[in-house]
């Protein structure tokens, strides 16, 4: 059974800092692409970073000097580190693992920035 947990989440000021995180288990982790999205109220999901399995990374232009994503392939987990966050920062994160066809979701994080 695959599952992705996604921890971390909460209520910080603009300017503050969060680090969420995602453990894996079911899958043969190091093999996979993960990626964080989010999700605002009455918006698309949208991509935030992703890392592949040999730890190229990608990010969102809106988040790109803030966010740092990593992946641990021994603890099977990926980390998403936000520095400087912005009230437009607030959504639901989730996590997704992608292998070719094969994709999984977690149940998500609500990060709210606001003072």
């Amino acid at each position: 059974q695959v599952q992705l947990v996604e921890s971390g989440g909460g209520l910080v000021q603009p300017g503050g800092s969060l680090s969420l995180s995602c453990a894996a288990s079911g899958i043969t982790f190091s093999s996979y692409t993960m990626t964080w999205y989010r999700q605002a109220p009455g918006k698309q999901r949208e991509l935030v970073a992703g890392i592949t399995r040999i730890g190229s990374r990608n990010y969102a232009d809106s988040v790109k000097g803030r966010f740092t994503i990593s992946r641990d392939n021994v603890k099977n987990t990926v980390n998403l580190q936000m520095n400087s966050l912005k009230p437009e920062d607030t959504a639901v994160y989730y996590c997704n693992a992608r292998l070719l066809a094969d994709g999984y979701w977690g149940q998500g994080t609500q990060v709210t920035v606001s003072s």
